[in-house]
């Protein structure tokens, strides 16, 4: 007899989400090294959904998701987790090429897109540098409310019977007879199946679990929030630079933004800290995108990203031994695809839960890398 028939590392968004799903239907118990659940990557995103972000291969995902973030049930939430933004993709004289290249991606997906001129870029975004000449319009782009996304998550594992225990990280486990012996700071426990939700923490978690690394790498990422001598929008959209080195958003109803100079600094697993020349960059880059005069710097903080080799999420039982179960490497895309991925997951681990029927589910398989 086991403890538990589940237990999942990790209590962020990937953790609890799969934990929503599948505490109806099993004894889970939901572990998490710190003092709360989300104090990582899940905590300190600066999260929107946009179906483009990510690439060709997660938008099924994120598109799968919306409607559950668009529209959840009554018992899951009463309000909406999706605030409508719009992102507007910036290009210079020189970069065509990566406007064409981002509307040929999505021809066929159902985004929409809008190619735009100078003139309309720049009545879109008043105050942008004469050197940027192009646009795509992604009307759908919308704000998530991350912390309201989280807790509910949570509350659904909870009301379905589920345990969450923080200051728990695990220690080591070891398989035997089919099933798990997991030894943590808050003692040892026993589960069928260990699924790996760790985050950036996760080839390690499968290291204590005698399981070969896959080779999910953390990236650092930054973000700096800015207080303007310019007036801002509440309404305006998410910026994003076509060739990958920054994008920013207002924040509150004042004069401040979010940005971040889209940096991934391979490093450790660790707490996560701002890097000074990595500030120094985003204001430098935001400075020759856009006329408006910074007044201070308000925040700043840093974030990991955890990615596989081929920067595609990891779901599914280890080829090696089915009774680990990894859902990792959601990279910086994993709270707009949280719902679809974890009702994959779900899927796979309990057949009477039905996937999302527009998701290949043999292309996030952890056997590509066996």
């Amino acid at each position: 007899m086991s403890d538990y028939d589940i237990v999942i590392v990790g209590a962020g968004i990937a953790g609890a989400s799969i934990a929503a799903e599948l505490a109806p239907f099993h004894k889970v118990l939901l572990i998490e090294g710190e003092d709360q659940p989300g104090y990582h990557s899940t905590g300190r995103s600066a999260a929107f959904w946009a179906e483009s972000y990510g690439g060709p291969e997660i938008q099924p995902l994120t598109s799968a998701s919306e409607d559950f973030l668009r529209n959840p049930r009554s018992d899951f939430s009463a309000t909406s987790f999706l605030r409508p933004r719009g992102a507007l993709h910036i290009a210079r004289s020189n970069e065509l090429s990566l406007a064409d290249k981002l509307a040929t991606e999505f021809e066929a997906s159902g985004i929409r897109l809008e190619r735009l001129d100078q003139a309309a870029t720049r009545a879109m975004l008043p105050g942008l540098d004469d050197n940027w000449h192009f646009g795509v319009w992604e009307p759908d782009c919308s704000d998530i409310d991350v912390a309201s996304l989280h807790g509910a998550y949570l509350g659904a594992v909870r009301r379905a019977g589920g345990t969450i225990q923080c200051r728990s990280a695990l220690l080591k486990a070891h398989f035997s007879n089919n099933l798990w012996q997991i030894d943590t700071t808050a003692g040892s426990i026993s589960a069928s199946t260990l699924i790996n939700a760790a985050g950036a923490w996760a080839d390690d978690v499968a290291q204590y679990c005698g399981i070969s690394r896959i080779g999910i790498q953390p990236l650092r990422r930054t973000i700096v929030e800015l207080s303007l001598h310019t007036a801002v929008s509440p309404e305006l959209p998410l910026v994003i630079g076509l060739d990958g080195s920054f994008y920013f958003k207002p924040q509150g109803q004042g004069n401040s933004i979010w940005l971040s100079p889209h940096d991934e600094t391979p490093t450790e697993a660790c707490d996560a800290a701002p890097e000074e020349i990595d500030v120094a960059l985003a204001i430098d880059r935001f400075e020759s995108v856009m006329n408006w005069p910074i007044s201070r710097i308000e925040a700043k903080w840093a974030g990991l990203r955890s990615f596989a080799p081929d920067r595609l999420p990891v779901i599914g039982h280890d080829p090696e031994n089915p009774g680990f179960f990894w859902f990792a490497g959601q990279g910086g895309f994993g709270i707009q695809t949280a719902p679809a991925a974890a009702r994959l997951g779900a899927s796979i681990l309990n057949r009477d839960i039905a996937p999302p029927e527009t998701i290949s589910m043999s292309r996030y398989l952890p056997d590509r890398f066996r």
